[in-house]
């Protein structure tokens, strides 16, 4: 009798803190590391009985525009939001974000890696915590490299990866020498595109903000991007974005893959890709003018500043950002598929070092991107792979569509480029710049 008292007391008090729980709403990108983060939330859950987590999931460009409107109209629906390195310092900036000042000891931030801190601080404040940081690469097929009797550099050029990708190409048999984002936006095909523009030596304007796509570098860039992709790319590319291109390679239907290094977890998983064993990194090609075409990005968790559950959020983030998640995520996962790129402890730990072939590449290509430098002549702006000014969002899609139309064949180089150029000197200056 006794026993079953407290087996019914129990389940009352159960049943009272889920009704008494605080829910708050995660808005995050459909990313794997993601979808893991969602997968082993429970273990968040458990140790925090009264609060409850709402998932809302959502591809790339439509969760860049949900958050977008949301933070900027105060809106409040999202508690935490998942951004990038773009976003943090600009709305940091504008308020909208809360200060991330109650992370906890244990949450670390020295261990942070320099670059990543920095994109995501505003007077020496952070205003998100990296959930992964990322630099791009290149992801080859050994066997097919082998079969085509080539060596890939550590250091390719852009000419080598061309005649790789030209090897490489069977499409008799599905196979495409390389896959590239073709998918429109200011974070997909742009992001590769301008990392790209910057290993030729072009640069989104010169240093009184006069937009450069008239410019020769701008169209050996386009030109060298739209050839490649037509000759030994995969058909309908311009539909590609990151996970399009993530499942073309695990599937062994691309040769050479060029895009974030966070996919090295998924190239080499033996659950989800068939060449797992079969993959080899180098760093972002170059064509010897100082700049390799490799970026630096991050996707963070912050709190809008709208939220009325900024306390619950931030214990939230101290968990999914932490060591101790980077622990679970081994336990559950295995060492290789822990979130890359935030930590200094990750890459000085040797057990995810022999686990993760890509870990090295990965730290270099981190390591050498340089925001407040990253192209050949001088330019105004920081950023490597999108321009941090607050119009860039609206004015890097609009460029980005007008590059897919290049890649389809429904413009040529020269007119997309010449749509650009008329396209952001009207932007310019409907925003006044030089400001």
């Amino acid at each position: 009798m006794l026993k079953k008292l407290s087996l019914l007391l129990a389940g009352a008090m159960t049943i009272s803190a889920v009704a008494s729980a605080e829910t708050i709403t995660i808005a995050t990108v459909n990313n794997g590391d993601m979808i893991t983060m969602k997968s082993l939330s429970n273990d968040f859950e458990e140790k925090y009985p009264d609060i409850q987590l709402k998932w809302v999931t959502l591809e790339e460009n439509i969760l860049r525009q949900r958050v977008t409107t949301d933070v900027a109209t105060g809106g409040g629906q999202y508690d935490v939001m998942t951004i990038g390195t773009y976003e943090v310092p600009i709305w940091g900036k504008q308020g909208w974000l809360t200060e991330l000042d109650g992370l906890g000891e244990s949450y670390d931030i020295d261990d942070l890696l320099p670059a990543i801190r920095s994109g995501l601080s505003v007077n020496n404040k952070l205003y998100a915590a990296p959930f992964y940081g990322e630099s791009s690469m290149v992801m080859y097929r050994t066997d097919l490299m082998e079969k085509a009797g080539l060596t890939m550099p550590k250091a390719p050029t852009w000419d080598f990866i061309r005649e790789a990708a030209a090897a490489m190409t069977d499409k008799d048999a599905g196979v495409y020498g390389i896959c590239l984002r073709g998918k429109a936006g200011w974070g997909e095909n742009i992001a590769l595109i301008t990392s790209m523009a910057n290993s030729f030596g072009a640069r989104w304007y010169d240093e009184n903000w006069k937009p450069q796509f008239d410019s020769k570098a701008w169209k050996n860039t386009l030109e060298y991007y739209v050839d490649v992709m037509d000759k030994y790319g995969p058909p309908g590319a311009s539909a590609n974005g990151f996970n399009e291109n993530l499942a073309l390679f695990q599937t062994g239907k691309c040769g050479i893959w060029i895009d974030a290094t966070v996919a090295g977890g998924f190239v080499t998983n033996e659950k989800d890709s068939e060449v797992a064993d079969k993959v080899g990194f180098a760093l972002a090609p170059d064509n010897g003018l100082g700049k390799r075409g490799n970026w630096l990005w991050a996707w963070t968790l912050a709190i809008p500043s709208s939220s009325k559950k900024s306390d619950a959020a931030m214990k939230f983030i101290s968990w999914a950002a932490s060591k101790g998640y980077s622990s679970l995520v081994a336990d559950k996962k295995g060492w290789a598929n822990v979130p890359p790129g935030t930590r200094a402890s990750l890459y000085a730990n040797p057990e995810y070092m022999q686990a993760a072939p890509f870990a090295e590449i990965t730290l270099d290509s981190i390591n050498s991107a340089d925001p407040k430098n990253p192209t050949v002549e001088p330019v105004p702006y920081v950023g490597v792979q999108f321009v941090a000014i607050p119009e860039f969002q609206g004015i890097g899609t609009a460029v980005g569509q007008q590059f897919s139309a290049a890649l389809t064949g429904r413009m040529t180089v020269d007119q997309a480029l010449k749509s650009s150029q008329r396209l952001v000197e009207r932007a310019m200056r409907k925003a006044r710049y030089p400001k």
